[in-house]
């Protein structure tokens, strides 16, 4: 009996690989970088499905003309497809994580709030296109609803999240900055990802046992936490918690403390700093105090971008991707460490019929050809006259040719399907079209099936993110069973999820929801 091989590739893997290939195609790095060269950085984000909500004629009234400076010089400098290329992203789609405020800089204004340049991504009901903003977040402000930080449409976490920050890895999104890469993920040390053994049960007599807090301070990976999912998230890179700690608590006014690595949901280490100063290298340790869960929530955090493997460096690691399919700043950070130039020349589409290539049928005994003719797919050894007749005995419920079933089956249910499902998912609209007019023509007419429901579905999941950024949803997206709700509503309301009362609720649902405002009878 033949022995069955499983796939080794880990799952995380092949979801960034699938990331990589759609997320940010080519033709999106290629504007955005046309435009950031000539000091368009607005036509940037454009190109790179940014939205920006920030008004920098109002920011210069309101905190004066330095602040402004600045912030046009890190407006100049960002590079809105890098930017995008390492945003969170969840599995096991490999879409943005959805809701999060994400600081990209910090700047220090005339009064006592500082303001922060952050980007945010949409809820989940409204992700469609996959499109992001770029705002000037002031807490004071957005408490009160006014000024620069506040937005027409509400986001449900307006503030900036601790766990997901690139404020301290500029070279995530500074075009200027991009270089750093290589040595802040640890590209250049010869780092393993199996877990070293641990030294003798001799060699840590002295180290505290807390079964609360996991032992990390011995070995390079962290061990397993059951709240922790295992199947898509990136492995940890404790080489580098020290040094990006650093890195934190000194942007936290603090040369040195305690601060926590979230492990999972339920879940986190609580670890202590040790001689981060110019004489000796940084290392971390387990913390020795207990401490009340209230003081280890206000602990720093160290973000995600430090504590996990890069997932580029992931994929050269495992051969799946050469630094040519990188993003050009990526590839250039990275080039030492990757591999050699990949040899097909650009993305696989998953096409069945490639232009100019005849698919070939077998047609009452004869092997007949399907290729492209004036802007539509159509049987090229069949004569017109005799398409037309089949076509009409076919509307009378006659059989088909084989030819022409083919070319039905290609209009409902492409073998290209995957790969227009994948662009559609993250908003890549006009590769998913590019991809269908290449199969079909830009001539032809979608009939009823897979392919037409995905091209309207992502239509009707468009208007649902155009009604979000306008302010003008007029039904909360948990209230599906109300009246003229939208297709997210009415999946909350068949997933019976339970309305939640808050200050983005319509006044008119909570006064219905609310016991004070139900009437009162028996009384007279």
């Amino acid at each position: 009996m033949a022995h069955h091989f499983a796939n080794t590739i880990p799952a995380h893997l092949l979801m960034w690989h699938r990331v990589r290939e759609y997320a940010v195609p080519p033709s999106m790095i290629e504007t955005a970088t046309a435009r950031r060269a000539v000091g368009d950085w607005a036509g940037a984000c454009a190109a790179a499905r940014v939205d920006i909500d920030l008004d920098l004629r109002a920011v210069r009234d309101r905190h004066g003309i330095e602040l402004v400076t600045r912030l046009r010089a890190d407006l100049r400098r960002l590079a809105p497809d890098l930017l995008r290329w390492h945003l969170p992203r969840t599995a096991p789609d490999g879409r943005l994580r959805a809701g999060l405020t994400i600081s990209l800089a910090r700047y220090r204004s005339s009064g006592d709030t500082p303001l922060q340049l952050v980007v945010r991504t949409p809820p989940a009901w409204a992700d469609a296109g996959q499109r992001v903003s770029l705002a000037l977040w002031e807490e004071s402000r957005v408490e009160s609803g006014s000024g620069p930080g506040h937005l027409l449409h509400p986001h449900p976490h307006p503030h900036p999240n601790r766990r997901f920050r690139l404020d301290l890895h500029r070279h995530l999104w500074d075009s200027e900055r991009s270089g750093e890469l290589a040595w802040r993920c640890g590209a250049g040390e010869a780092l393993s990802l199996v877990p070293a053994a641990r030294p003798p049960a001799s060699d840590r007599l002295h180290a505290p046992a807390r079964p609360d807090v996991p032992d990390v301070s011995y070995v390079p990976a962290v061990p397993d936490v059951p709240d922790r999912p295992a199947v898509h998230d990136s492995p940890w890179e404790p080489a580098r918690w020290a040094a990006e700690a650093e890195f934190l608590l000194r942007a936290e006014g603090c040369p040195r403390g305690a601060f926590t690595v979230r492990l999972g949901t339920r879940s986190r280490a609580v670890l202590e700093l040790v001689a981060p100063d110019n004489s000796h290298a940084p290392t971390f340790r387990p913390l020795r105090e207990t401490l009340p869960p209230q003081e280890v929530a206000a602990l720093p955090v160290l973000p995600e971008a430090a504590a996990r493997v890069l997932p580029d460096l992931e994929l050269l690691r495992a051969g799946l991707v050469a630094t040519d399919r990188l993003h050009p700043l990526v590839a250039t950070a990275l080039a030492a460490f990757g591999s050699a130039a990949s040899s097909s020349s650009g993305p696989a589409t998953g096409l069945a019929l490639p232009p100019g290539d005849p698919h070939r049928v077998e047609c009452r005994g004869e092997v007949h050809r399907i290729a492209l003719r004036d802007g539509t797919l159509t049987a090229i050894d069949h004569d017109p006259a005799q398409l037309r007749r089949e076509e009409l005995l076919v509307a009378l419920g006659g059989p088909a040719l084989p030819c022409l079933r083919a070319i039905d089956e290609v209009h409902r249910d492409p073998e290209a399907l995957p790969a227009v499902r994948e662009r559609l998912g993250h908003g890549d609209v006009a590769g998913a079209l590019a991809v269908v007019e290449g199969l079909l023509g830009p001539g032809a007419v979608l009939r009823d099936g897979p392919l037409r429901e995905e091209l309207e579905s992502a239509a009707a999941r468009r208007i649902d993110h155009g009604l979000f950024r306008s302010g003008l949803v007029a039904v909360h997206p948990g209230a599906g069973s109300a009246a003229g709700g939208t297709a997210s509503d009415l999946r909350h309301a068949e997933a019976r999820h339970r309305p939640r009362l808050d200050r983005r609720t319509p006044r008119a649902m909570r006064l219905k929801r609310s016991s004070r405002a139900r009437p009162r009878t028996g009384q007279t």
